[in-house]
């Protein structure tokens, strides 16, 4: 990998003190930022979700808002800095990877806490409670993945730490069997060698490593692959444009929206830090009860803002505003002035419902189905640990059911039992149509533990399927797969570990012949969820084929308004 070359001269750091570690901190953050791109296309998948980057960065956003948030520079700099990373690494974790970082980051912060000097011995030793904490992190750790990594890097720090080697020395030796690891991967999992790519994970692991010899030692950092050719102003001047937020109003990809209840006065702070973050925002309301709207590329920082002052976002809505028709926007900004009244007080029950959803329809037909708090999410858009947390003590129960309905975010969910005061079961649905089939079953007015059970139960029963495009070539067990080909998913085929069931040159061919697979005998309904580049036509050839092949299923078409997948099928 190019790094960037740098003229001046750095004497090393014997100590990482809190300074440093707070400006390895956020040089990893701006590092991560500059790369993501890069990290996110080492996905191994066809599928439009390799958000690996992404969600990295946005977990290192908000540890840096929390970071910046603290009196790191007071008599306590030290705790004040490890707090304050492991607190924000823990509520800005967003999908799978962020998870694991956040773990990473807070097994390091709580080992240097409370030391008066970061040696070199100290600091090998912070890395080996990183590794340890990422491995307990995981129900079924996989080598070959950002937990070799971590752990092969953590080993040559102890190692060239108890040899009598510098901080810097020990980072080296990190840095290099982190690489060794890295370039090995492939060899331990063969779906990583099909692709011809290193894990993603580990790659974004190593920017910490690398961000830790630019601080201390002055090493150069890695330049992504898009600046190949830069010079050192050019790159750095790059950086810094994605570490800022403001950006040209043009460039802030998502509206978020929520309902507020926030003191009066404190509500000009809050707008005054929305405008640090976004532009087009609106705040109208009284009383203590706010209708919020702004443009922003920071989602997060959008709901800690109200955190911060100790309010309490509920309703939330997020919109990608990149894919949404100016007609549909517009009629979003016309509404915006009212209509909360009739939202704004939630009905008490015993348990009450937060799911994850991944369009305006199906937004809608959760709210129909009961559901009192929805976030916004899905593939490419992982919620972070803050905005389920928000939504969780939005809804007016303390107790708490939790529908994921993706799997890279029910590891971010299984977190908020431990963060709240209210009971919080999960049940790890893995798609929008399992969420339906368990909401069928769900009961307000019955515990949280017994709902949980009975719609676990539901989701199991359902057969789910999806179809979208896929975003690079690369071989599966039905075939080859060229860029833009038409797949079908099947998320629980046994054997097809990819979940991988068809390719189509056509999206009508991939759409037919997955439901071939999973419309068989004895299945009685299938659910159609129309995504946003759905159509009339390409609905009606389901129809058909459904009426002349399985004539004796009832059929159900909801309009869920997804992007990336045009339909989403669940059977029963």
């Amino acid at each position: 990998m190019p790094v960037v070359t740098s003229l001046t001269a750095v004497t090393a750091l014997e100590h990482l003190n809190h300074r440093a570690l707070r400006d390895t901190v956020i040089t990893f953050r701006d590092t991560m930022k500059a790369h993501a791109a890069g990290i996110n296309r080492l996905n191994v998948y066809p599928v439009p979700d390799g958000d690996t980057g992404t969600n990295m960065a946005r977990t290192l956003d908000a540890v840096v808002a929390e970071l910046d948030g603290a009196d790191t520079e007071g008599a306590d700099g030290q705790n004040a800095t490890c707090d304050a990373i492991s607190h924000g690494s823990l509520m800005g974790a967003r999908g799978n990877s962020g998870v694991i970082l956040s773990q990473i980051l807070r097994g390091l912060a709580g080992t240097m806490k409370g030391a008066t000097e970061g040696t070199a011995i100290k600091v090998a030793e912070a890395l080996k409670a990183a590794s340890a904490a990422a491995y307990q992190a995981v129900l079924k750790p996989i080598e070959g993945t950002i937990l070799t990594v971590v752990r092969e890097s953590a080993d040559a720090a102890h190692v060239a730490a108890h040899e009598g080697q510098s901080l810097a020395g020990v980072l080296h030796a990190a840095r290099a069997a982190g690489k060794s690891a890295l370039d090995r991967t492939p060899d331990m999992l063969p779906v990583l060698k099909d692709a011809g790519v290193v894990d993603a994970g580990g790659a974004g692991f190593l920017l910490l490593l690398d961000s830790a010899l630019h601080v201390v030692d002055g090493r150069p950092l890695p330049v992504p692959e898009d600046f190949e050719g830069l010079s050192v102003a050019q790159f750095e001047a790059v950086a810094l444009r994605h570490s800022e937020s403001g950006v040209d109003v043009s460039e802030l990809r998502y509206e978020v929206m929520y309902f507020l209840d926030l003191r009066d006065d404190l509500i000009q702070t809050f707008k005054e830090n929305w405008g640090e973050i976004g532009d087009s925002i609106v705040v109208v309301g009284g009383d203590g009860i706010w209708n919020c709207h702004v443009h922003t590329n920071d989602i997060g920082a959008a709901i800690e803002v109200a955190l911060d002052l100790a309010g309490r976002p509920r309703t939330i809505r997020i919109t990608d505003l990149f894919e949404e028709v100016a007609e549909e926007h517009h009629q979003r900004e016309a509404a915006l002035g009212g209509g909360h009244k009739a939202t704004a007080g939630l009905p008490p029950v015993t348990c009450a419902i937060v799911a994850v959803s991944s369009g305006d329809g199906l937004s809608e037909l959760f709210g129909q189905l009961g559901v009192q708090g929805v976030v916004t999410g899905g593939q490419t858009l992982n919620p972070s640990t803050a905005e389920l947390l928000a939504a969780v003590q939005a809804v007016n129960s303390n107790q708490v059911v939790v529908l994921p309905n993706n799997k890279n975010i029910i590891p971010v969910a299984k977190q908020l039992d431990a963060l709240t005061g209210k009971t919080v079961f999960v049940v790890e649905t893995e798609s929008m149509a399992e969420a339906l089939a368990a909401l069928v079953v769900y009961d307000p007015e019955i515990d949280a533990e017994t709902n949980a059970a009975e719609m676990s139960e539901a989701a199991d029963s359902v057969a789910t399927g999806e179809v979208t495009q896929a975003v690079r070539a690369t071989n599966s067990d039905v075939g080859p797969i060229g860029e833009g080909d038409w797949i079908g998913l099947v998320r629980s085929a046994q054997n097809l570990p990819n979940g991988i069931a068809v390719v189509s040159g056509s999206l009508d061919g991939a759409t037919v012949g997955l439901l071939e697979q999973l419309v068989v005998p004895g299945r009685e309904i299938v659910t159609v969820i129309e995504g946003s580049d759905a159509t009339p036509g390409h609905t009606d050839v389901i129809h058909a084929w459904l009426g002349e092949h399985r004539p004796d299923v009832q059929v159900e078409v909801h309009r869920g308004g997804q992007p990336l997948y045009p339909y989403l099928f669940g059977v029963e």
